[in-house]
């Protein structure tokens, strides 16, 4: 073999793959100040805690007085925003948790016609909860929140992105989507121009025990 190796030049020649470049960091792309630098797990045994809007005298305050679930960033043009967020940040928890605790009269509903009965303060504009009242509904029962509107820690996180595409629609560069969802994945919150998997699994099988395809 030494013959031969030193005939064919095969001796100790290796074969080198080219350097793969670095996976893109979406780093700099911005969500929501709540999730852009990485957010925390739940807390074990977390049993709620209180809402705050952002007016400097006679907030209003809202208890939630259990852990919530399902928490996502929105894209969608219905759900609050802080000032230079791109997303909304919101969770659900049991409606009967729910209660606003001081100044109530400052409340209002955003738009009455809306599937979500959003109520807002009518001075800062941040809603404190949101309300479905249609007994029919998948999700009746359930008061969608901003756990960001809390001092406490220990919420659950965001699990995922939902109406991501809607952001285009409130004028955000379609150029500059792939950004969004590279950065998105970083973070844990796989894209949907939807709801979650599992949150669109429930609506249809609502629907399909209201209509006899399945067992009620």
């Amino acid at each position: 073999m030494g013959l031969l190796a030193s005939i064919f030049g095969g001796g100790g020649a290796t074969t080198t793959e080219a350097p793969r470049p670095p996976a893109p960091s979406y780093s700099g792309v911005k969500i929501h100040p709540s999730v852009d630098n990485g957010f925390p797990p739940a807390t074990a045994g977390f049993s709620g805690g209180t809402l705050t809007c952002k007016c400097a005298t006679n907030p209003v305050k809202v208890k939630i007085g259990a852990q919530t679930a399902h928490n996502h960033v929105c894209g969608c043009s219905k759900c609050w925003k802080p000032a230079g967020a791109i997303f909304a940040q919101i969770a659900v928890v049991g409606k009967d948790q729910v209660q606003v605790t001081e100044n109530a009269d400052k409340l209002m509903i955003v738009d009455e016609s809306a599937t979500i009965q959003r109520h807002a303060c009518k001075e800062c504009g941040v809603h404190m909860y949101g309300r479905i009242e249609n007994t029919g509904h998948p999700f009746y029962g359930l008061d969608f929140v901003h756990t960001e509107l809390s001092s406490e820690s220990g919420w659950s996180p965001p699990e995922f992105a939902a109406f991501v595409s809607s952001i285009i629609e409130q004028g955000f560069d379609p150029s500059k989507m792939d950004g969004i969802r590279g950065r998105l994945r970083e973070l844990g919150l796989e894209p949907y121009d939807c709801l979650s998997p599992p949150l669109m699994d429930a609506i249809a099988t609502h629907i399909a025990k209201q209509s006899g395809k399945l067992p009620a």
